[in-house]
């Protein structure tokens, strides 16, 4: 049965941040991920993951001006000091946290850069980022996002992130498979498992059209846990969608499914 996690950026975002672990316990998650750390109370963050034996399993490299639509940096050139800053930041906060596992957003292309430019700035960048997190236990991903929600994005589909994987051949460098942009662009998230499982270290859900919560769209998800569980894949699975509605009524099918316990009366 695979393991279902939470994203606390995306869910219970009607409670204040440090509220959401406390309801994400209460709704049965022994586990948590977010976007970003960098600007958020750190100890806070330490004595809710505590107090509700919550694990943080993954966030997110800085990416930039995230306000501003920026969605990663690391396949910029004249930013490269700036990434590895950023890297130097996550490994700090990490360790602390105890998180096993980063992700890379690597941006949108540069339509000014030369392409190959931009690659080997990507790689060279990847490369860095993959060993520092590795001094100190943590593997580095890296995730395709669709050019629909977010046009130009540099690495837009899990062939693209194959194809990347191979070129930076790094041991630290693995693939965070995202359900609702794979099928975005066409693929099939249930061939990827069956296909790629080796590559794949994180999975992320959310329903198809609209990313709203799991049961809201066209997704057979009885069939994609099923392949989940019929794979090698043992890592964590997290909601990371836009909830129709209040975080806590869009449960249902993930408890239907016996994958969260019935809702606390």
């Amino acid at each position: 049965m695979p393991r279902i996690a939470a994203n606390l950026t995306m869910l219970f975002t009607e409670y204040p941040v440090l509220e959401r672990f406390d309801r994400a316990a209460m709704a049965g998650f022994p586990a948590v991920e977010f976007l970003f750390p960098y600007d958020e109370d750190l100890d806070g963050i330490e004595r809710a993951l505590d107090r509700n034996s919550l694990s943080l399993v993954l966030f997110n490299l800085p990416a930039g001006d995230w306000a501003a639509g920026e969605r990663g940096i690391a396949s910029q050139p004249e930013r490269q000091e700036e990434f590895r800053a950023g890297v130097g930041r996550a490994v700090t906060i990490g360790s602390r946290l105890d998180v096993p596992q980063i992700n890379c957003l690597v941006g949108i292309a540069d339509e000014v850069t030369a392409p190959e430019v931009t690659r080997e700035t990507l790689i060279d960048n990847l490369r860095f980022a993959a060993d520092q997190l590795h001094a100190v236990g943590i593997r580095l991903l890296v995730e395709p996002v669709n050019t629909h929600d977010i046009p130009g994005f540099a690495v837009p589909t899990i062939r693209a992130a194959l194809d990347l994987l191979d070129e930076v051949d790094h041991l630290n460098l693995a693939l965070q498979l995202d359900v609702y942009h794979a099928i975005r662009m066409g693929e099939d998230p249930i061939r990827l498992l069956r296909d790629h499982t080796d590559k794949i270290a994180h999975i992320q859900v959310a329903d198809v059209p609209g990313r709203h919560q799991p049961g809201s769209g066209d997704i057979d998800f009885a069939a994609l846990f099923d392949a989940i569980d019929q794979s090698d894949y043992d890592g964590w699975v997290c909601l990371e969608y836009n909830p129709d509605g209040q975080t806590e009524e869009g449960f249902g099918l993930m408890r239907e499914l016996g994958l969260l316990p019935a809702a606390q009366v």
